[in-house]
This record gives C-alpha cells, sequence and structure tokens, in this order.
C-alpha cells in the first residue's frame, strides 16, 4: 500500500468524529456486474424432487435479473450521501491493539424533549439498510405524547463501512466498549439501548449478546435496555427457589398469577405443541461434516466474498428463517446484499463464527440489576404472522419456530420496568413492524425518565468540518472541504440545510413490488470513555482488509479519511 494511503489513515484514526461519504470505485463495480454475468446456476434436479429441501432457482434468476438490469448502486450511494447523516470514528478498546473506525448514522431529533438512543442492527445486516427508521424515532406526530429520540445507529465491527476487530478473542465485550465509547464521544453520558431484531430468531443471538452486555457492564452510562424475545429459561431451584416455586404454581394451576399472565400459558403451550409436531416428522441426515465446522468461518466467507449469487442466497436464507409474512422489494433484497458484497463478508462470518462457538461473556456480570423493557410475541394465529404451517414438512432452511419467554423470567438478570406481548411472529420486525420497536423503546424511555433524571436532552454533539481525501487504490484525490457542519451553538436557530443533515430523510427505493423469497411449500407458513489514546498505526481496511490483494472484493471501497 502507498506511503501516502497510510499516513492518511494513521491522520484519521483518532477520537474526532468525522462526516463520512461512501464512494466505491467503478471497477468493482463492474468486476460486480462481470460476475453476475457469468453466475453458473445449477441443473434443474429430476423430478421428484424432494420436499425437505429449499429450492432457490425460481427466487434467484429473477434477483439476479433485477440486480443486472434494474439496480443501480450509484443511485443507492447518491441516496445515501445525500439524505443520511454518516459518520466515522476511531475506537481502541482494552484489548484492542490498534484504533478500529467505526462507521454509524447520528439522526438528531428536532424535538427539544429528545433523548439519546443506541439501537443495535439486527445481525448480520448493517445499518445503512435501517435508514427508513429515522422518522419513526426521531419525529413522531405528537412529540409530547410519543418520546422522540436522537437515533445512533452504528454498523457492527466488520460489517457495512466499520473495520473488522484486530483482536480474536472477546468480540461481544469489545462491541459493547466501543459502542459505549462512541455514544460517550457523542456527549451521551446517559442513553439507552435497544434491539432491532428478536433474538429468537437472531443468528447466534448476537444482537441481545451485544444489547446485554452493554447493560450489563456499562450500568454508568446505558441507563436502560430493550430487549426483543430475549432467550430467557425457566427459573431453576437451585438459583432461585422462591422464583422456581412461582413458576411451578403458575404452570400447574395455568392461571395468570405470581407475574405470570394468561398469555404467557397460551404461548407456552402452543410452544409446546409446535416442539411435539417437529419431532414427530423425519429426521434429516447432517451432510458428515461434525458440528465443528459449523463455527470455522473462513469456507463460507471465501465463497461469500467471491461470488455475489453465494451472497444474495445467504441473505435470502437469513431473510426465510426469520419467516416474514410479506417479502422484501427486490431493491431492498439487493441493496441488504450490496452492503455487505462491497466491503467483504469476511467479518460478518468471522463474528458470526465467534458468538456461535463463545456463548458465554469472559466479562464479570455487574452489581445492580440493569433496568430493562422486555418485548415478547405470542406466535398466536392473529393475522400478523402466526405459526400456522411452521412443521417438520417445511423445506430447509425451515423457518425458525417462535421460541417463547416469558418476560417474569428475566427479574433474576434484571429490573423489569415494562413488558409487553405482541400478537404474532415477529417476522423481519425492522421492515415489517418497526412500531413495535419503537413501542418498547418509549415504554422503557417513560419508565426511566419517572424514577432516574440523569436521562435527560443532552447538548448538541461536537462534530468537526472535515477536509476530506478520496483514497483509490494508490490514488489519492484532491481534499475537498465539506459545505456544512452540524455544530449548532446552543440556543440558536439552525437552517434549513443543517436540519436535514442532522435529522436526515428516509430513503426511498426504486421498486417497491415485492419479490417472493420463500418458494411455496405444502404447509408455508401464513404469511468507554477510558479507551486507550494512545496513537498507534492502524491497518488499514478501505472496506475490505489490507492483506487482501489488488484484485478482492474485500477492497472494493474507496474511503475518505483526513487530511
Amino acid at each position: 500500500m502507498a506511503q501516502h494511503e497510510r499516513g492518511g489513515a494513521a491522520a484519521v484514526l483518532d477520537e474526532e468524529i468525522k462526516p463520512y461519504k461512501i464512494h466505491v470505485s467503478s471497477k468493482y463495480l463492474d468486476l460486480t456486474r462481470r460476475k453476475l454475468e457469468l453466475t453458473r446456476l445449477p441443473h434443474d434436479i429430476p423430478e421428484p424432487r424432494s420436499n425437505a429441501w429449499w429450492e432457490p432457482k425460481p427466487t434467484a434468476e429473477p434477483l439476479i435479473d433485477y440486480w443486472l438490469e434494474q439496480f443501480s448502486w450509484r443511485d443507492q450511494e447518491q441516496i445515501f450521501n445525500a439524505n443520511v447523516p454518516q459518520f466515522r470514528t476511531a475506537i481502541k478498546t482494552a484489548a484492542s491493539e490498534t484504533p478500529t473506525r467505526l462507521h454509524f448514522m447520528h439522526y438528531r431529533s428536532p424535538h427539544s424533549n429528545a433523548i439519546p438512543l443506541l439501537l443495535i442492527p439486527p445481525f448480520p445486516f448493517t445499518n445503512l439498510a435501517l435508514t427508513h427508521l429515522a422518522d419513526l424515532f426521531t419525529n413522531p406526530h405528537d412529540a409530547e405524547a410519543e418520546q422522540p429520540f436522537h437515533l445512533v445507529v452504528p454498523a457492527l465491527p466488520g460489517l457495512g463501512f466499520s473495520d473488522p476487530l484486530t483482536n480474536k478473542a472477546g468480540m461481544v465485550p469489545a462491541v459493547a466498549e466501543m459502542f459505549d465509547v462512541l455514544m460517550k464521544r457523542l456527549q451521551y453520558k446517559h442513553y439507552l439501548v435497544t434491539n432491532s431484531g428478536p433474538a429468537a430468531t437472531g443468528l447466534a443471538h448476537i444482537d441481545w449478546k451485544i444489547a446485554n452486555q452493554i447493560s450489563m457492564h456499562y450500568p454508568d452510562s446505558c441507563l436502560g435496555v430493550h430487549l426483543l424475545s430475549p432467550p430467557f429459561s425457566p427459573p431453576l431451584f437451585r438459583n432461585s427457589p422462591i422464583s422456581w416455586f412461582k413458576w411451578q404454581a403458575a404452570s400447574l394451576l395455568q392461571s395468570p398469577i405470581l407475574g405470570y399472565s394468561k398469555q404467557d400459558m397460551n404461548a407456552l403451550n402452543r410452544d409446546k405443541r409446535q416442539r411435539q409436531s417437529r419431532g414427530a416428522g423425519a429426521a434429516l441426515t447432517p451432510l458428515g461434516f461434525g458440528c465443528d465446522g459449523a463455527y470455522e468461518p473462513n469456507t463460507l466467507a471465501y465463497a461469500l466474498c467471491d461470488s455475489p449469487l453465494a451472497l444474495l442466497l445467504f441473505v435470502l436464507m437469513v431473510i426465510r428463517v426469520a419467516n416474514p409474512k410479506e417479502d422484501l422489494s427486490p431493491a431492498d433484497v439487493i441493496k441488504i446484499t450490496e452492503l455487505t458484497w462491497l466491503p467483504g463478508a469476511e467479518g460478518t462470518m468471522r463474528l458470526w463464527a465467534h458468538c456461535a462457538s463463545n456463548e458465554r461473556s469472559h466479562e464479570p456480570r455487574a452489581t445492580r440489576k440493569p433496568r430493562a423493557a422486555i418485548t415478547v410475541f405470542l406466535g398466536d394465529d392473529a393475522k400478523v404472522g402466526g405459526d400456522i404451517g411452521v412443521s417438520d414438512d417445511s423445506a430447509v432452511p425451515r423457518p425458525i419456530a417462535n421460541a417463547y419467554s416469558c418476560p417474569v423470567w428475566g427479574s433474576s438478570q434484571y429490573d423489569i420496568v415494562a413488558s409487553s406481548r405482541v400478537a404474532g411472529r415477529p417476522g423481519l420486525l425492522a421492515w415489517e413492524r418497526p412500531d413495535v420497536i419503537a413501542s418498547g423503546a418509549r415504554a422503557l424511555a417513560k419508565a426511566i425518565l419517572a424514577v432516574d433524571r440523569r436521562l435527560q436532552p443532552s447538548d448538541d454533539p461536537r462534530t468537526t468540518l472535515l477536509e476530506q481525501v478520496l483514497v483509490e487504490g494508490s490514488e489519492t484525490a484532491p481534499a475537498e472541504t465539506s459545505g456544512m457542519t452540524i455544530q449548532v451553538s446552543e440556543g440558536s436557530a439552525r437552517t434549513g440545510q443543517q436540519q436535514a443533515y442532522e435529522t436526515g430523510l428516509p430513503r426511498s427505493d426504486s421498486s417497491t413490488t415485492p419479490m417472493p423469497i420463500r418458494p411455496a411449500a405444502a404447509n408455508k407458513a401464513d404469511k468507554a470513555e477510558d479507551a486507550n489514546r494512545q496513537s498507534q498505526k492502524p491497518q488499514e481496511r478501505p472496506g475490505g482488509n489490507q492483506e487482501s490483494s489488488e484484485n478482492s472484493p474485500n477492497t472494493v471501497v474507496e474511503v475518505q479519511v483526513g487530511a
């Protein structure tokens, strides 16, 4: 790598928060097109076909055509850069040797009573896939009745335009520390955190682990957490005899007593019937690799980094197991895929593998229970994505069954200040029912504000005017000074341009026609401020990995760095 590139990267890796613009080199967009044009799909399986396997070809072929003929990354890039308040900052954790650049969106609410909220994207999706949520959280119709938020949405390290973590151990504690440092660096001394995807259907419970880690280990700054379908377990006698007795009594009597509701009992009985139904079906034979291979990320990472079709099918698999009631539009599916394809999928695979193989946190637990709001999904037969048809006969990969957890089960870990039981399955919550996320976060905020005066509207964060240098391969473009700053002195009026830049706007899709991503089946479901400030030379990752070759998709993104 050229010396001036390394020097520019070293200059940007400090504690300064800088505006960020995306620009992908045309040669990598051309490479993507060539790879799609050269796609080789498997031969059709001769009849009779197995109903136990998903046949993705009828879904993949029209999406490839859409990607080639209708989707424009340049148009999407322009929408992001014009409407989304993007920033990057470098954060060095206690366990890392070098700083890691974190990409995040920061939407400032126009309302004076707004409070800071950290929203964790649902793995494996990136933060830029959630731009449509901004207005819902920051600018409600009635800011007196519905709590507005200053919304911070970071990309997990290694995903999107965030650099991967350099250390290989303790990824969840490191990510939690980075997110807490980010909020403090934005001058949010106290904040709330929420998941945006349910843990019950999340890969390796990554979303929940990060939110749980933040709430447990940073209670002086994170004043509350909103959890969606957390993986709670029934109380055990050896851990809490009183809680165990209450659970046994409620379960035996099937009555709404001792913190349990009738809805809890019905949902648990439904779960039991589901498990029995699945267990009665024919067992599927594993391919024979053993279980250890499931935690080895590099095989999949190499395939997904080289093939846009492979990554598209991976995204379709993730969407399929979430079992959405409504299909995403082709534009959304391809946008989600591109946001992983362009930077490279290796960070996604490694974070997934690490979290799947390291179930427990390595850090000691907090001495006091964090306050929490819990949202669970009843999984009933309501017209919002019930569990009808989720059986052992459905094709693999099957939709994940709705594993119900009673909110009261979390009382041993959390001080539960609010709970909500929502009809149906969660599905793709951030796209299908984002109001559920917002309602849970607002219930948490209401409860915290009633008892904790520390959660008050914050001053505007400090953001510097950036002289941006565009890096493309070994070429450095002339510096370009940003035309806006979002530093606003307290009490002064914002200009229209500043306010638009701070608040951001939801993006408009180029296509809103949904395309089926789930094939028809016989039983298809119903639709730390204490971070080390020592200056060190970091690993350069322009959207990928420094060690990758010139032609690798891992180096596809041109990065703006400080001069």
